[in-house]
């Protein structure tokens, strides 16, 4: 049904955008025309030491696989998110700081932001950080995150971000994988009220990391911890000797910029590496044509930086385009559900954009959380991490943006740098739950099972054709897991890993993972569908589907409900979902067995883990595999009491 909701470009964005109808179809046809021209013109759009004359020289193969872009130019990261805007902006914000505690918030201007990267560059210069060393930095939303990272690219350092939920276990494993010397934590951190143990946690993780130098650790509490003699110094103390004279370090294009670590379906986290000149280029420009961002623009990202979108969308992005963002440190419910958008009146946000699990969070509290505030800043919206269903979108456009504001549903990957699909808001009618359209220069292809191009309105698995200069380089340590990964499926493209619909007007809809396709009786079926259908009923809050070794059809569907609050989980209910998906998408998508979850087992960015799902489904429960990233475990052992196919 939201296939033939559709609407229009706002005659605001029409006349105002960077981007139009028009000058997107000609871009996107010069792009896919003379790629090389294309990408020359927009790598010029960030400051280069060295100019770059060759563009591109790239190796696509199930045997082989080499990404270069800009590869003869020099240049440096931090330089292009600060020391560039000095002379015109010096004075602007560049990162507004909002703390957990709705009191605690501070501004930053560009000058005091170089200020304390050159500092912090000078204070690891002076504990022996080198170019091409890798620091871990396992840090709470504050500052001194951003200051971290900026510092490390300063002085040409891998930084190696790990989300500060995580695990002592979870961060050894990156700090071992990656060969760090170097760590950059705080006391604790403090999300939701709660205070985290970051430097106890990193304590813990370092038992088993003999060869880690130095723990800078940032004063965030003042709780009671313990600091280890000659390997623990106090941030505060060690920057007082430092100076802010600190020229940043001539980095080659292809020289490395960060590690971010992603889960896989099977084995220890990947390493994902990300250089240094595509990347810039790649995350700056989508993050000007995609949000519209115009100077003077407020841009609030609610990600975390220790996941991709924040080192893209909160740092790398927008301070590269000279922009004041948003860094936050609490969550969408503490003090009260209305906090992202007190957030928003408070600092006048223009441009929001946040993850599905959040909205759907929110959606469940009701509107009166939403309408207890003004929003009349906001002019732009945006979803991150998963597709949206439909019904989430649709709250989210009347109510958040009470019809004022487009929605961009961004698709991308840890893997890909920054955004591939997405709405541009001057050039692209809405649909809800739809991607929409690849971006200029970006050649997304649905693919059968035997590697052939599907043409028109089809389905199948999306790959890309063409590299983009975004792109990661390779798996840290690990270049065959890389080409195994996503390029030994089908010769000469890369596999995304997600099933993918076309619709008859070109728009592209994710319809989950591949893993997460179900094959019901000989028919394939996305469990996004089964769950947006699910949560278009007027009970559910929230569903996961997976599939279950079924005797007749192969394959089952097993649907995990989470109902809104005051509803029962009686047969009623039950008979009544089912009606319901047979209703939305017909007989075949019908669940075989409904689960009401008063929880579903999340990790700490709010992704729902479906292996897990999938073997409490399949009764095989014995060894759910690595649980460390699970924000909650006991919801683990609350599915398993209350599964639906004890037989």
């Amino acid at each position: 049904m939201s296939e033939e909701i559709k609407i229009p470009v706002f005659k605001n964005f029409k006349d105002k955008a960077h981007i139009n109808k028009d000058s997107y179809e000609e871009t996107y046809k010069f792009a896919e025309e003379n790629p090389e021209e294309f990408w020359k013109e927009i790598g010029q759009r960030i400051n280069w030491i060295k100019p770059y004359t060759k563009i591109k020289d790239v190796i696509w193969s199930n045997k082989n696989v080499d990404i270069k872009w800009f590869y003869d130019g020099t240049l440096n990261a931090s330089y292009n998110c600060i020391d560039r805007h000095l002379e015109n902006k010096g004075d602007q914000i560049a990162i507004i700081w909002e703390g957990d505690d709705p009191n605690d918030s501070l501004k930053i201007t560009y000058k005091e932001l170089h200020h304390r990267v050159s500092r912090f560059s000078n204070m690891l210069k002076n504990y022996g950080v080198q170019k091409g060393d890798r620091v871990t930095i396992y840090m709470p939303m504050i500052p001194e995150a951003a200051y971290a990272m900026l510092a490390c690219s300063r002085i040409g350092a891998v930084h190696s971000v790990v989300f500060g939920g995580f695990s002592p276990d979870s961060l050894a494993g990156r700090i071992l994988d990656c060969e760090s010397n170097f760590l950059i934590t705080a006391d604790e951190g403090i999300r939701g009220g709660k205070k985290i143990p970051l430097k106890e946690n990193s304590d813990k993780a370092l038992e088993q990391c003999p060869k880690v130098k130095n723990v800078f650790v940032v004063k965030r509490t003042g709780g009671q911890i313990n600091m280890k003699e000659d390997r623990d110094v106090w941030y505060h103390e060690a920057i007082e000797s430092t100076n802010d004279n600190c020229p940043p370090e001539e980095m080659s294009a292809e020289d490395p910029l960060f590690i971010l670590y992603t889960s896989g379906s099977t084995g220890k986290p990947k390493g994902v590496l990300h250089t240094t000149g595509g990347y810039m280029v790649y995350s700056s420009y989508t993050h000007e044509i995609i949000f519209d961002y115009h100077d003077g623009d407020i841009y609030w990202c609610t990600a975390d930086v220790g996941w991709v979108t924040g080192h893209s969308y909160i740092i790398y992005g927008p301070l590269s385009n000279g922009a004041t963002t948003i860094m936050f440190e609490g969550v969408p419910n503490y003090p009260t559900s209305s906090r992202f958008w007190e957030v928003c009146d408070k600092h006048n946000v223009n441009i929001f954009y946040t993850a599905p699990t959040a909205i759907r969070a929110l959606m469940k509290e009701g509107d009166e959380p939403v309408k207890l505030t003004k929003r009349s800043s906001l002019r732009l919206l945006g979803t991150v991490g998963e597709p949206i269903n439909p019904e989430a979108w649709m709250w989210y456009y009347n109510v958040v943006g009470e019809s004022q504001c487009p929605i961009v549903d961004t698709w991308w990957q840890t893997e890909t740098g920054a955004t591939l699909i997405s709405p541009l808001p001057g050039a692209t009618d809405l649909k809800p739950g739809s991607a929409t359209k690849p971006l200029p220069g970006i050649k997304p292809v649905l693919l059968n099972a035997e590697g052939e191009e599907l043409k028109g309105k089809n389905e199948g698995n999306l790959c890309i054709s063409d590299s983009w200069p975004g792109q990661m380089r390779t798996v840290y340590g690990d270049h065959k897991r890389f080409i195994e990964t996503y390029f030994s499926q089908y010769n000469g493209y890369y596999f995304t890993g997600d099933g993918c619909k076309r619709d008859d007007d070109g728009y592209y809809w994710i319809t989950g993972r591949v893993d997460d396709v179900i094959n019901v009786s000989g028919h394939r079926m996305g469990t996004a569908e089964v769950e947006s259908a699910l949560v278009s009923h007027e009970k559910v809050s929230e569903s996961a589907v997976v599939g279950y070794p079924h005797d007749i059809k192969g394959q089952g569907i097993y649907a995990y409900v989470t109902l809104n609050s005051g509803e029962e989980g009686d047969d009623e209910t039950r008979k009544s979902l089912v009606a319901w998906v047979r209703k939305e998408i017909g007989p075949i998508a019908s669940p075989d067995l409904i689960q009401f979850a008063p929880n579903l087992p999340k990790t700490r960015s709010g992704k729902i883990m479906r292996r897990i799902l999938r073997k409490i489904a399949a009764n095989d429960y014995s060894d759910l595999g690595d649980t460390s990233t699970l924000a909650e475990p006991a919801v683990v052992d609350e599915l398993i009491e209350s599964r639906q196919n004890k037989n």
